[in-house]
């Protein structure tokens, strides 16, 4: 019988040609190997969100009535539902943060040299995605940190010339923030960005498998000498070792620091002091908190960092376009200390607004940034050597 229903499935599926794709497909093996699993602990961490998700989405009612009483419902009545929102809440941070480490290390590795532009750019478009599932999940609780912080956010999105007013009146169904936002929030959230990650993801996976996994130009001798390592099974359980070491770690956060919900959104109530987004945000808002009121030639002043961020993200996307003697080389030197400059403004803002944190931030980036450093000087002295 399953001998026979093998048979069924393979005739009809070409199971057996999958697997036998698998068992030639290899992965190079060299010192900087390690950074070929964060692509799979953000996939982790995007299933978990689907997953929870999906729990979730049988008890929440998006509303402003019911919203916040769906979730307290969800947290003191539902089995384990606290645990659920606690899981979702984290992998959701967590997966914004792999994400971010996959992008950063696929830079400074040059990994989007020819002929993996394409798998660069769908993975940029990813991270924009997961950021938008952030922002439009946020408001979901319903609670006044989050309707003041989208308030925020909404309000960062009228700055932007000629087309401010109409973007802030497409983000929130109306010209203030209320129960119509957050239909639309949930909408999205749960129907257009998960359609549109899917098919995103689906041809970055599809490229990642075509063209395979790239090898920086300062592994490129060691690579040669050592052995590769096959795709299935090898590089595939230690992957799922990964990803059962990251759900260990997803459930202990859950389960001793569970995501609290806070008080109603009362659209009446006086804003929180020191209001901010979530900490993937907070770069942006600090350096808008910088900026002066006033416009120039009819451009308010805070419409300047606004564009020059839209900039920023054009230029990320374009980066294997742009950096074309990493396309001939392996390395460019200006697009590694740029990309260090960026990380740099990035986390210093950061930063700057958990100033209460900032002293355990600064030990912790220093030690990011040293390494860096220590790895872009020997990655260029290995080229140059050679």
């Amino acid at each position: 019988m399953i001998e026979r229903t093998r048979s069924w499935l393979d005739d009809r599926l070409g199971l057996s040609k999958l697997i036998e794709l698998g068992s030639h497909k290899t992965v190079p093996v060299h010192r900087f190997s390690v950074f070929y699993y964060l692509g799979g602990m953000t996939l982790f961490f995007f299933l978990a969100q689907v997953c929870t998700g999906v729990l979730l989405m049988l008890y929440y009612r998006p509303s402003s009535n019911e919203a916040f009483e769906s979730i307290e419902f969800i947290m003191t009545v539902v089995p384990f539902g606290w645990l659920i929102r606690s899981i979702h809440s984290w992998s959701a941070n967590l997966m914004v943060f792999f994400a971010a480490l996959h992008m950063i290390s696929v830079f400074f590795l040059k990994a989007y040299r020819p002929p993996r532009e394409l798998t660069w750019i769908t993975g940029v478009l990813l991270l924009f995605l997961i950021l938008g599932f952030g922002f439009s999940g946020y408001l979901l609780p319903w609670n006044q940190l989050a309707f003041f912080a989208t308030k925020v956010g909404t309000d960062i999105a009228g700055k932007v010339p000629v087309m401010g007013g109409w973007m802030v009146r497409f983000l929130r169904g109306g010209d203030r923030v209320s129960g119509g936002t957050l239909s639309r929030f949930y909408g999205w959230h749960v129907a257009l960005l998960p359609a549109i990650t899917t098919v995103v993801l689906f041809v970055h996976l599809a490229l990642v498998q075509l063209k395979g996994m790239s090898v920086p130009a300062a592994g490129e001798e060691e690579s040669r000498r050592r052995p590769s390592m096959k795709f299935f099974p090898h590089f595939a359980l230690r992957d799922l070792s990964g990803w059962i070491f990251a759900l260990g770690v997803l459930a202990a956060l859950a389960a001793l620091f569970p995501w609290e919900l806070g008080e109603k959104a009362d659209l009446f109530a006086p804003a929180y002091e020191n209001i901010r987004p979530e900490w993937y945000f907070v770069f942006m808002f600090q350096t808008l908190k910088l900026v002066p009121g006033g416009e120039v030639a009819g451009i308010e002043y805070e419409a300047i960092p606004i564009l020059l961020f839209s900039a920023a993200g054009l230029l990320l996307l374009l980066v294997p376009l742009l950096d074309r003697r990493a396309a001939r080389e392996g390395r460019s030197p200006g697009w590694s200390m740029a990309g260090v400059a960026a990380l740099l403004f990035v986390v210093g803002m950061t930063c700057w607004g958990y100033a209460s944190l900032l002293p355990l931030y600064v030990v912790f980036i220093s030690a990011i940034l040293l390494s860096l450093f220590a790895f872009i000087t020997r990655g260029s002295g290995k080229a140059e050597d050679r």
